[in-house]
């Protein structure tokens, strides 16, 4: 359907997009959210039904009062902060949709009140937490035709033309989406065209990835490249999103050489692929980059897992007295299991071993797969704002290049998976000498060059505090800059945005919240800052080279290259 009708308003969709950008996982390693661990931590919720009935008298009572006091028109529950799922005047115009409105919200406090209440341990009353708000969430009335007024009046304005484009979009997304409300109008996006545009050439290539050179925006630039290292999970181009939104962008405009690594998509033919072959190729990719520039030494920034690789990869080469990196940035990326995330509440070591199996299994772990797990850690923003969106309203998918990119998922190999979850579980990355990386022990304290860490307060899949950790984990001088947003929000975050906030302080001490109590807020994007403090360590400025690559590294296919549409 294309008629205006089945679009959402602008601001509707905007309000969509930014909600489902601010929950979006991104790309991380993961065990999973098996059917079976849901049920256990339902089944620790009964038992406890049963160990304990007072409680569970008491709450029912709390509850009785609650829906005495929704009937006689007294009821105060007042909606979750940031929940805009009941925005609509009905809910407090209209008697019936209020007194349904506080009606689920007192039956969803008692619930959540008597998890609380529990005896339950940490842990396990955390996952009983989670189980309930998904019952909570699922069986919110907006999600129903009924329960929705703003879904009735389109039905009614749109003389039903809702309803049946509705049931299209459902139909659709059975068929092409797993049966999960998609996201985002994939036929919006080209990649090379209105996304991942930047212009600039392949100069090298191996079988794990392509080198791309991007070509100089200015008169001038400086000496030191930059080499960006994404994760292995998405394509790399969350680094250029597009036009405004672009990290190469930004970069090249500002005078600086840019490169970036474009991994290849793996198949079960690559199962055995794993950290110590991704540092080798990068090994790879370094030498070249120096090679064209002429320079002896580069910038190297990751992101989330990319920024494991690069940190592996700088440790490696400070083992070996390789002084072949300058400075490196550390984006939304925790290194270890201390912190406390939402992608380890359900990890066991039964699921641990079920999640190796399964990817060893197939020779890869799909990032559809991934996709939908994360889908539902955060359901009420990243699938049941799609169910009334889609099916209810009779709305196409927002347009949205972030979401685009999110939903353009690659696969991982199988060892590499594994090995991820045991760097994760057991803190192989940051326990000194616990992983090996051709040949060489691995210590983060041993990596000296000046790094710059970036971290997003309201990020819950790479909490800000673990990022914190980590960053003082590694040796040498290192740059804490915390982001006033979430997870990928943080990583895209051009200049311009009034909203935009982070914080600085160049002291480190012990623990996260005395870092954050004694920083200075400051106004807009961390990007800027960044810029500055790139500036100090790209060296001299020197005439842009004319064309890209060089005799031994000759331009190839132009960007964004050739693996970045593989299937």
């Amino acid at each position: 359907m294309s008629s205006d009708r089945d679009q959402a308003t602008p601001a509707a969709a905007g309000e969509l997009s930014a909600r489902a950008a601010e929950g979006i996982a991104g790309p991380n390693p993961f065990v999973g959210l098996r059917p079976q661990d849901i049920l256990a931590a339902a089944g620790q919720i009964g038992a406890q039904g049963l160990r304990e009935p007072m409680l569970v008298l008491e709450q029912e009572a709390a509850l009785a009062r609650e829906l005495i006091a929704v009937l006689c028109g007294n009821a105060k529950s007042a909606l979750p902060p940031g929940d805009k799922r009941f925005n609509d005047s009905a809910w407090q115009d209209n008697p019936f949709y209020r007194a349904y409105l506080q009606g689920y919200l007192a039956w969803s406090k008692a619930l959540g009140g008597f998890v609380e209440r529990s005896a339950l341990d940490t842990k396990s009353r955390e996952r009983a937490s989670f189980v309930v708000s998904l019952l909570t969430d699922a069986l919110a009335p907006t999600n129903t035709l009924l329960g929705n007024p703003a879904a009735l009046k389109r039905v009614i304005e749109s003389g039903g033309a809702s309803l049946v484009s509705g049931v299209q979009n459902m139909l659709a997304d059975m068929v092409k989406n797993h049966g999960m409300p998609a996201q985002v109008d994939k036929t919006a996006f080209q990649v090379g065209a209105n996304i991942a545009a930047s212009p600039g050439a392949v100069v090298f290539q191996n079988d794990m990835l392509e080198l791309i050179q991007y070509r100089p925006a200015t008169p001038e630039v400086y000496a030191r490249p930059h080499l960006i290292v994404p994760p292995q999970v998405n394509k790399f181009y969350v680094f250029d999103l597009s036009p405004g939104k672009s990290i190469v962008e930004f970069l090249v405009n500002a005078g600086y050489q840019v490169y970036a690594v474009s991994w290849r998509n793996p198949t079960a033919a690559q199962r055995d692929w794993d950290m110590q072959a991704y540092v080798g190729a990068l090994l790879e990719a370094i030498a070249a980059v120096r090679d064209i520039s002429g320079s002896a030494d580069i910038n190297v920034h990751g992101a989330c897992s990319g920024a494991m690789t690069a940190s592996a990869l700088l440790a490696h080469l400070a083992a070996k007295g390789q002084r072949l990196v300058h400075a490196a940035t550390a984006m939304v990326a925790v290194l270890d299991s201390r912190a406390d995330s939402q992608l380890g509440m359900f990890t066991t070591p039964d699921a641990i071993a079920a999640a190796k199996q399964n990817s060893a299994m197939k020779g890869v772990l799909e990032g559809q797969e991934m996709g939908r797990v994360f889908a539902w850690m955060r359901p009420n923003d990243l699938v049941w704002n799609y169910w009334v969106n889609n099916y209810l309203m009779g709305n196409r998918p927002p347009t949205f290049d972030i979401l685009y990119w999110n939903n353009d998922s690659t696969r991982l190999p199988a060892r590499f998976h594994a090995q991820l979850l045991d760097i994760f579980v057991h803190n192989l990355l940051t326990e000194p000498g616990a992983l090996t990386i051709l040949g060489t022990p691995i210590d983060l304290g041993k990596i000296d060059c000046d790094k710059y860490v970036v971290a997003g307060l309201t990020d819950h899949i790479t909490p800000w505090k673990g990022v914190y950790d980590s960053a003082r984990r590694y040796g040498g001088n290192t740059e804490f800059v915390l982001s006033s947003s979430g997870h990928i929000q943080s990583l895209i975050n051009p200049p311009g945005n009034a909203k935009a906030k982070f914080y600085l302080n160049t002291q480190a001490p012990e623990q996260a919240e005395q870092w954050l109590a004694a920083a200075t807020p400051m106004s807009g994007s961390w990007w800027e800052h960044w810029r500055q403090w790139l500036a100090a360590r790209s060296g001299e400025r020197r005439p842009a080279p004319q064309a890209l690559g060089n005799e031994r590294y000759k331009p190839g296919a132009p960007a964004p290259g050739t693996y970045v549409v593989e299937p």
